[in-house]
């Protein structure tokens, strides 16, 4: 995913000015994933599903593309975002907007 547009100016000011510590912190990111059982799509979509719980919309966007781009529904996208509702209640659809405009673009 090479589209900057999607990644947060937080993330994208982290790389930037931090740069060994946020290679650290990609390199940590792609043994995780490796070392995951879950498929490209579901881990994707498990991760809106944190991302919507822990109500850290500014990786939405990034992660809602990647979700589609592993093959993920509008429908599941917005299930995983809801996932999290019997747990820690309704701030989980202030994560909703994003993750939709996300999926539409």
């Amino acid at each position: 995913m090479n589209d900057t547009s999607l990644v947060s100016n937080a993330f994208q000011t982290f790389t930037k000015d931090a740069p060994a510590h946020s290679q650290a912190w990609l390199e940590a990111v792609a043994k995780l994933g490796a070392a995951s059982a879950l498929d490209a799509k579901t881990q994707s979509l498990a991760y809106i599903a944190v991302l919507a719980a822990v109500r850290l919309e500014s990786g939405l966007a990034f992660h809602v593309a990647e979700a589609k781009a592993n093959g993920a529904s509008r429908e599941e996208v917005v299930s995983a975002v809801l996932t999290g509702l019997p747990a820690v209640g309704n701030g989980v659809t202030a994560a909703l907007p994003a993750a939709i405009a996300a999926y539409d673009r």
